[in-house]
């Protein structure tokens, strides 16, 4: 199930939690759309795995946050895969697919990082 990050005690719990998927999303960007329906198909098959998504618009402070927190560069879409707020992995943009997302979660840190 799909779980909307929109309050900052939810947003904290997924940095402390041993794992989690996050992920950010623009809905007035196209390419944001196509890697949502990617994140949606993912978390569909894969209920084992924690995740959740921030509008990141309207949770603007949330998303900005996260690049200061991790180091890495906010994007949007950009999925990031924390183990208790350390980054094991990322991806942006056309990176973002349901086969990239299973593969990063499989066998977390074993991928590297990957930007587009």
């Amino acid at each position: 199930m799909l779980r909307r990050i929109t309050s900052q005690a939810d947003y904290e719990a997924s940095f402390r939690a041993p794992l989690f998927l996050l992920f950010k999303h623009s809905p007035t960007c196209p390419i944001s759309a196509r890697a949502f329906r990617e994140y949606e198909i993912f978390a569909a098959a894969h209920a084992e795995v924690p995740t959740g998504w921030v509008h990141v618009i309207e949770e603007r402070p949330l998303a900005r946050d996260a690049a200061a927190r991790t180091g890495i560069e906010h994007q949007s879409p950009q999925a990031l895969l924390l183990a208790q707020g350390r980054v094991l992995w990322n991806a942006s943009h056309d990176a973002i697919t349901r086969h990239a997302l299973s593969a990063a979660c499989t066998k977390p840190g074993d991928q590297g990082a990957a930007r587009s």
